[in-house]
């Protein structure tokens, strides 16, 4: 898996985001075997960047399992880019981080919490994790209140962990019914350079994200089954 360090340019593509397949077992364990071939054919589609967050439920799996998944993910070529996701609560994130430690992620993605929470303390608390894990984070953008009650201290929050280095970029997941217009997204993007922010909600607003606001790259569920035609459409939206 890549291990060196993080550019803006590294967000210029294609994210797969996989589900996390498991064996019908009593424990339902990890199946590794089943999820090699998962990542096998994102990669045979072209896609060289993947995310294990939402879409493979890491919000319940044990320390143990994250474990057993971290030693997996560390076992690809560095040629692919793979962002495993921590949290969504801080004091599981701080205990994740410890495991992170033994291999040499980049970057890690900490999950979205809707628990009571201010943008200082959000703030103070990424900090403490990109610290703890030795990594850059993502942050997850899912809803406006996701970095506390008030969305302006919310965003410079998100803006000055970008600015230190402390995130390497922002997944934007937002979902209206018109994504050309998004007062919440040119906000943050009078904040953040759109270079590190990336479009997170699949395919159909991608192409406005892409096209109209300029970012540079999406996440995609169905690029897992069909990768080859998630990278045409990146290709499209990007052509000069």
């Amino acid at each position: 898996m890549k291990t060196n360090s993080i550019s803006s340019e590294d967000l210029r593509g294609v994210f797969a985001v996989p589900p996390l397949a498991r064996r019908r077992d009593p424990a339902r364990s990890l199946d590794l075997a089943q999820n090699d071939l998962i990542v096998r054919h994102i990669i045979s589609g072209g896609i060289t960047r993947l995310i294990y967050g939402g879409n493979a439920f890491l919000y319940h799996t044990t320390l143990a399992e994250f474990e057993e998944l971290l030693e997996w993910l560390a076992g690809f070529s560095d040629q692919l880019w793979v962002i495993p996701s921590i949290g969504p609560s801080y004091g599981r994130a701080m205990d994740q981080t410890k495991l992170l430690r033994k291999f040499q992620f980049p970057c890690v993605m900490v999950l979205p919490c809707s628990d009571p929470s201010d943008s200082a303390g959000l703030e103070r608390g990424y900090r403490d994790i990109a610290e703890a894990a030795d990594a850059e984070l993502i942050i997850y953008l899912k809803d406006e209140r996701n970095f506390g009650v008030n969305r302006e201290s919310g965003l410079d929050a998100v803006a000055r962990l970008v600015d230190d280095g402390v995130c390497a970029g922002v997944k934007y997941a937002v979902v209206r019914d018109d994504p050309a217009r998004d007062a919440y997204l040119e906000a943050l993007l009078s904040r953040v350079d759109r270079k590190f922010v990336i479009s997170g909600i699949g395919e159909r607003p991608a192409v406005v994200h892409l096209r109209d606001w300029k970012l540079p790259g999406f996440t995609t569920g169905s690029g897992c089954i069909a990768p080859r035609l998630s990278q045409m459409l990146f290709e499209a939206c990007t052509r000069p």
